[in-house]
């Protein structure tokens, strides 16, 4: 089988869905805006060919380096798992005809209010919102639903550029901020109260055969907002607790509605005093090397298990559910360099069995802002058999090991 594969060494986890493929007996044939010789020597290795591009998201160039593959060898599949390739390599698909995510797809994947219209007019438990394109549209919007709004990029992804309005004060400053006074479109929807998490899925001609549940600890607005915050992204191993069987049901609901049919999801819900509401999804992987935590947590290799899907129609081996396994991001106390560490020798004392990962930036490394994510500076990745157990261990890190800047 002969598979295209979108970027394949940039960020660095896009290496393991190449090996991956490669190890599932696919040829795989990157395309990416890097020469060849950036690539390392094992991605090398698993490529069967690589062509460059000035930019992968630019679809004429990204059509003509398919079209110029498909003059070679036949293409069976053209995959991507970043959120900004989605739609384009949905578009060039289509125009190839080669099977996979359609446009219509991707683009209610990637639109946040167009997503949650067709969701609604199914059935599904979503946050008022819509898209808006004038500041009146926005003013109209708060009349009609009140605050708290959240103001966001149609097609962002997390909280790049998320905002939380309380009222029509701040309203009005959102609006200069993220540029609808300017004539960009953002999408408003009502804030929901309540515990956010979210749901990841493999599935195969829209059914699902693998899930993960993940909690976040603060919901992501404050923990990007909040530097003293050591934030925690925790996946469950109690997957089949009842308390479960809601989300996992609107999951299977949202993937047929839109019509998602093999390929990873990622799902983002809010549970709280309304009841279960749908957030968004995207028909990729999550960020964050989340992959890397289901790997830990469940003794098993989801990036092949992926490969099997688009290669074999079928996955290889069930997740363990043996773990509980979380990730914890450590910010330095201030912008600048970092200076050092503090709780280092505590923390691998008490917990080095639990520690699966962890990346501490050598001091004189530069510092990276709070918003720019959970990896952006240190992080740990941790197990442990027992959730509860877990979430202790995590609490007790997060208020012990100390990263100092300067």
């Amino acid at each position: 089988m002969n598979i295209i594969f979108i970027e394949p060494s940039f960020p660095h986890n896009q290496r393991e869905f190449v090996r991956a493929l490669h190890a599932a007996g696919a040829n795989v044939i990157g395309i990416g805006e890097r020469p060849l010789d950036y690539l390392d020597s094992e991605v090398k290795g698993w490529l069967h060919d690589y062509v460059q591009v000035r930019s992968v998201v630019h679809e004429p160039s990204l059509l003509k380096a398919v079209q110029l593959i498909q003059g070679q060898v036949w293409v069976d599949r053209l995959e991507a798992t970043i959120e900004a390739h989605i739609m384009p390599v949905a578009t060039v698909r289509e125009a190839t005809g080669i099977p996979g995510t359609s446009t219509r797809t991707a683009f209610l994947c990637r639109d946040k209010p167009a997503m949650k219209e067709a969701l609604r007019q199914a059935g599904i438990a979503c946050a008022q919102s819509t898209r808006a394109e004038t500041p009146q549209d926005a003013r109209d919007f708060a009349a009609a639903v009140g605050f708290p709004l959240i103001i966001k990029p149609p097609a962002g992804a997390g909280a790049s550029g998320t905002y939380k309005v309380r009222d029509a004060k701040s309203l009005e400053s959102v609006i200069n901020e993220c540029g609808l006074a300017d004539g960009n479109a953002v999408a408003i929807e009502e804030f929901i109260e309540g515990h956010e998490g979210y749901i990841d899925t493999l599935t195969i001609g829209g059914d699902v055969t693998h899930e993960f549940i993940t909690h976040y600890y603060p919901n992501v607005l404050e923990a990007m907002r909040e530097r003293w915050i050591s934030p925690q992204m925790v996946t469950t191993n109690r997957i089949d607790a009842p308390g479960y069987e809601e989300v996992r049901e609107m999951t299977r609901k949202v993937i047929k509605i839109l019509d998602i049919g093999t390929s990873a999801t990622h799902m983002e819900w809010f549970f709280g005093p309304k009841g279960l509401k749908f957030s968004e999804i995207g028909c990729r992987p999550p960020g964050v090397g989340q992959w890397d935590v289901y790997n830990a947590a469940n003794e098993f290799d989801l990036y092949f298990e992926w490969a099997c899907a688009l290669t074999r129609g079928h996955t290889h081996t069930p997740p363990s559910r043996r773990y509980a396994a979380g990730m914890i991001a450590l910010r330095p106390d201030r912008d600048g360099r970092i200076s050092g560490y503090s709780g280092v020798d505590y923390v691998h004392g008490k917990y080095g069995d639990c520690i699966v990962a962890a990346h501490l930036p050598d001091p004189d490394t530069p510092t990276q802002p709070v918003e720019a994510g959970y990896m952006a500076n240190a992080w740990l990745r941790v197990r442990h058999p027992d959730y509860d157990q877990l979430r202790r261990i995590l609490d007790d890190i997060g208020q012990t090991l100390k990263v100092h800047a300067a």
